[in-house]
Formats: C-alpha cells, sequence, structure tokens
C-alpha cells in the first residue's frame, strides 16, 4: 500500500470510541513499553556499574555506546519495517474474515525478508564497529578514551544478530496482538543481565569490555528464549516462519528495504545528532561526556514510553488500514499521540523536580569528578526535561506514520530538525552564546521541537 491519504476499501466497521480506542492502544502499548524499559534498563545498569569503576570508564562506555547505536541503525530501521508489513497483512486477513492463507503466507514472507535484510545491513556495521576507535579519534576524541570505546564496541558488535532478530520477532507479535512474550523474557534478560554485567565488569576487572560481553549475552539470550516461544506455539507454528528461511525473496526482500531504509535514516539521522552531540560535549572533557551520559540515559528511559505507545501505533493504524477501516485507523493515531504526549508532559515534571537526586544516583560520590558531574548532570536534565513532550508527540506521529507505510517524508523531517535546526543551534549556542554543555542541549530540543510539528501536521493531513 503506497503512502497517502487512508483508503477505504471497503465498507468500514463501526468506529470505536475514544475510551474503547484508548483501552486497546493502552492494552497492546504496555508490553510493547515493559519490553522497550527492559532493554534500557540493561545499558542503564551497565552505565551504573562503570559509574562505579570510575568517570573515565563510565565517559568511554557512553562514547562507546552512543556510536554502537548509531552505527546499528540501517539494520535496526530494517528490523522495524517488519512491523507495519506484518500488519497490514494481519488487517487483510480480518477483512477476509481469515478465508484462506494468503495473509498467513504474507506475513510469513514480510518476517524472513526482514531477517535477511538485517544480516545484510549488519556486515558494514559490524566493521565500523570493529574499527570504532580510529574513526573516534579522527573526530577529536582523546585517544585513551577511544581505545576503551573500541574495547566496547568490539565486543558488543556480537549482539546484533540477536537484536535485531528479537525486534522482528516482537513486530510479528504486536502485529498479531500477542506481545506479552516479549515483555516477559526481555525482563528475565534485565533481571539475569544485572548479575553477569557486575561479575563481567567489576569482580572480573573487565570494565568497558565485561560491558559489552554481558551486552552480547543478554541480546542473544533474549532471541533464543523468543524463538523457542514462537516455535512451540500451536498458533504460531502453522506460520512455519523459519522453513526455507535460507532462500532469498528478492521482491519481499525489496518491499522491505523500500520501506525500512527511510525508518533506517530517520533513526540514524535521529541517533547521530545525539552521537554527534556525545563527541562533542568530548571536547569539553569527560565530565561533560559523564554528565551528558546521566541525561541521555535518564531522557531515554522515559523516551521508551511513547516509543512504546507509538510502535502499538504502527500496529493498530497498519491493521485498520489493512482491514479497510478508514475511521478507526485515524483514531488509533490521534489517541496515540495524546497518550503519549500526556505521559511526557508529566514525565518532565518529574525530571525538572528530580534533577539533582537522579544525577547523584549515577555517580560514586567518592570519585574525584562526583561533585562536578552531579552539577553539570542535574543542569543537564532540567534542560532534557523541557523537551521530553515534544520527544513524545514526535515518536508517537512517527509510528502513526509508519502504520501508512508513510517512512520517506518523515524521514526528510528529521534531517531538517536534527542537522538542519538541533546540532548547528546547539553548536552555537554551547560556543558563540558561551553556555557550554547545557546549549548543546537546548538546541537538541529545538530541533525535536520542529520535527513533533512537522509530524503532527503530516499525520493530520494523510489521516484526514
Amino acid at each position: 500500500m503506497k503512502a497517502g491519504n487512508i483508503a477505504a476499501t471497503a465498507p468500514p466497521p463501526r468506529r470505536a470510541g475514544w475510551r474503547a480506542e484508548a483501552a486497546a492502544m493502552v492494552l497492546l502499548a504496555w508490553p510493547l513499553v515493559l519490553t522497550n524499559l527492559s532493554q534500557m534498563a540493561m545499558a542503564v545498569t551497565e552505565t551504573l556499574l562503570l559509574g562505579r569503576v570510575g568517570t573515565e570508564a563510565m565517559a568511554a562506555g557512553m562514547l562507546g555506546s552512543s556510536l554502537y547505536f548509531a552505527v546499528i541503525a540501517p539494520a535496526f530501521g530494517l528490523a522495524l519495517a517488519a512491523a507495519p508489513l506484518l500488519a497490514l497483512a494481519r488487517g487483510e486477513g480480518r477483512r477476509a474474515h481469515g478465508a484462506g492463507r494468503g495473509w498467513v503466507r504474507e506475513m510469513r514472507r514480510s518476517l524472513r525478508a526482514a531477517l535477511w535484510a538485517c544480516a545484510i545491513a549488519s556486515l558494514p556495521s559490524g566493521l565500523v564497529l570493529w574499527h570504532a576507535g580510529a574513526l573516534l579519534v579522527a573526530t577529536g576524541q582523546d585517544p585513551a578514551l577511544a581505545a576503551l570505546a573500541q574495547d566496547y564496541t568490539r565486543a558488543a558488535l556480537w549482539s546484533l544478530p540477536g537484536f535485531c532478530a528479537f525486534v522482528v520477532l516482537r513486530g510479528f507479535l504486536a502485529a498479531m496482538e500477542r506481545p506479552a512474550a516479549a515483555m516477559w523474557i526481555a525482563l528475565a534478560g534485565v533481571v539475569l543481565n544485572i548479575p553477569v554485567a557486575w561479575a563481567l565488569i567489576v569482580p572480573a576487572g573487565l570494565g568497558v569490555t565485561g560491558a559489552g560481553i554481558a551486552a552480547t549475552i543478554a541480546d542473544t539470550g533474549i532471541f533464543v528464549a523468543l524463538l523457542a516461544v514462537v516455535a512451540r506455539d500451536r498458533v504460531f507454528r502453522r506460520f512455519h516462519l523459519f522453513g526455507r528461511i535460507w532462500r532469498p525473496d528478492p521482491p519481499r526482500l525489496g518491499r522491505v528495504f523500500a520501506l525500512g531504509l527511510p525508518i533506517a535514516g530517520s533513526m540514524l539521522l535521529e541517533i547521530g545528532v545525539f552521537t554527534a552531540a556525545a563527541l562533542a560535549m568530548g571536547w569539553f572533557g569527560a565530565v561533560a561526556v559523564a554528565a551528558h551520559a546521566i541525561a541521555v540515559q535518564t531522557a531515554t528511559i522515559t523516551f521508551m514510553v511513547p516509543m512504546g505507545i507509538g510502535q502499538a501505533a504502527t500496529a493498530r493504524v497498519g491493521l485498520a488500514l489493512g482491514a479497510g477501516d478508514r475511521a478507526g485507523a485515524a483514531l488509533a493515531g490521534w489517541t496515540a499521540i495524546a497518550l503519549g504526549g500526556g505521559f511526557m508532559a508529566a514525565m518532565a515534571a518529574v525530571l525538572v523536580a528530580g534533577a539533582d537526586g537522579i544525577a547523584a544516583a549515577f555517580i560514586d560520590a567518592a570519585d574525584p569528578s562526583a561533585a562536578d558531574v552531579r552539577a553539570l548532570g542535574a543542569t543537564l536534565l532540567v534542560v532534557a526535561g523541557v523537551f521530553q513532550l515534544v520527544d513524545g508527540v514526535q515518536v508517537v506521529a512517527g509510528g502513526a506514520l509508519r502504520g501508512l507505510a508513510d517512512t520517506r517524508v518523515p524521514m526528510l523531517f528529521a534531517a531538517l530538525g536534527y542537522w538542519g535546526l538541533a546540532f548547528p543551534a546547539g553548536l552555537a549556542l554551547a560556543w558563540w552564546a558561551g553556555l557550554g554543555p547545557a546549549g548543546l542541549w537546548i538546541g537538541l530540543a529545538l530541533g525535536l521541537a520542529l520535527v513533533a510539528v512537522m509530524m503532527t501536521l503530516r499525520w493530520r493531513r494523510l489521516s484526514a
């Protein structure tokens, strides 16, 4: 289905009310939210443990993980492309009242093609991560921090296959409106990751390398566990998802790339601007990078909620679109935007009010730089709290647009907002206006606000 105004190819079912749609959205979203939070909890756990090792280890871990998520954006975006394709196929099956097995075959083809696409995109990503040190030094980072960050990326790059495959399977479960299994497995992964990460980072003395190894073990483990669940489930077995997976499907692979590459581009633009901000923080020294790590980790935790709502919006909009329910698709998108924006408004108040206490939790008080990191971290958290609202709106609106298979224009919005405004304004405020690290974060807030406005206006036009 091409992007554009929602096409009703069959008489739409009776439109559900706002309350009914909100209830359905929350029912689908909360397992996705908890899955996102659990994956983020692994990263936060490693940051907290590295903070106990020292400011340098924490800063190197931040640089390494920032580069990691920027480099894997192509593979991650292609994994996310599975969700709208799977939801659309399931919606078409509903419209046909489940007649025939065509929609089952369509879902199987989309899932397999997404896995192939992720595997193809992972190869160049792994190569870049293996040589991360040289790349970081070329951007002006301290050679010692760059070397430590490379230790992290070389250990963590092996987590990429499991991470992407887990995302693809999670998209399948969301399209089937059964996301709970992925949630419980991800939560179990967090529980198991804590002692593993601690043992590798602290007693074993592996530091940032131990954090990367722990990430690989966790991401591989949750994929294997979810694969076992899907393989054993009576309903899912009839899809034969992995039968003859070695056979390529060029037409469907092309659809995944056509839909997924703009998603990957949008992600790369967004993750890239935060990675660039982290690299720019490196010019201010290890204290600024550590404070930036505190603000990013905290803001990302709250971001996981609207991100999950956006993923649910992709599924709900896609299901309605596939079923020919024009009003239902529009209602699903607007409900998701309201839920995501409302939650982030509340979180903005929490971050502003509790900035100092949150910053203190990330750093060992005995560290010589603790007081400086805490003070700067609290300042950045206040700025992060201010842009929480717009950040939530833009990610949910983007998820709703993915449900319409509209990904190319949102990518252009991301380019304009993040690189046309956010980063240049941040650099100007940091150096020319003399605001330092806080100026970089103010620039990020301005860019996010612009993207949120453009995404919402586009959703309004396409869903009318």
